[in-house]
């Protein structure tokens, strides 16, 4: 069992009236929340590199070597995870998939973010769920928190559905459905007694 926080596992959605433009229209898994601060993943905004250009150009494969990997690999979509370390690789993973440095994210998704899961992935011994992201966001002590109280995110359960998929562009609404809400129906300011 994963000790979580309260947000671990978890979707934030923007709220349609979200100032910061980084943000606009995201949905970010949280994989990581405590009395520390708060770290997720923006995970329905494409890179433009693809996976297999991006084990290139680290010097994983060559460009010959990519041609043989698994289609499904080949094809994976690399994500802008946040604004934060955007040159930092994450990799989000079913938990079949398990090396030293894999960190539990719930009871059935990792994270782990060393060359070896990339090497695995590409010859096809990775994982059977994959995501890959390309930095993160990141919240302070109480941050998020204060943003939610704000009515700058919604939170919702994940599933893994949703997560891995990639239909990126229309996530947000997807995520949204789910959580039987109409976006324009969301007033964008929070009422406060």
């Amino acid at each position: 069992m994963v000790k979580n926080g309260f947000l671990n596992g978890r979707f934030l959605l923007a709220m349609p009236g979200m100032t910061d433009e980084r943000f606009a229209r995201t949905v970010i898994y949280i994989c990581a929340h405590s009395e520390q601060g708060t770290m997720g993943f923006i995970i329905n905004q494409p890179q433009p590199l693809g996976f297999s250009d991006l084990l290139v150009r680290l010097g994983i494969i060559t460009q010959a070597q990519s041609i043989l990997m698994p289609e499904k690999n080949r094809s994976l979509v690399v994500r802008h995870g946040g604004p934060v370390e955007t040159g930092r690789g994450f990799v989000l993973h079913s938990d079949d998939f398990m090396v030293k440095t894999s960190m539990p994210v719930t009871d059935d998704i990792c994270m782990t973010a060393t060359l070896d899961i990339l090497h695995a992935i590409s010859d096809g011994t990775g994982p059977e769920k994959t995501l890959m992201t390309l930095g993160y966001a990141g919240w302070d002590a109480g941050q998020i928190e204060r943003e939610i109280t704000s009515n700058d995110w919604l939170i919702c359960e994940a599933t893994p559905e949703l997560l891995f998929d990639d239909d990126l562009l229309g996530k947000y609404d997807r995520v949204m459905a789910q959580m039987g809400v109409d976006p324009a129906r969301l007033v964008v300011q929070a009422g406060h007694a």
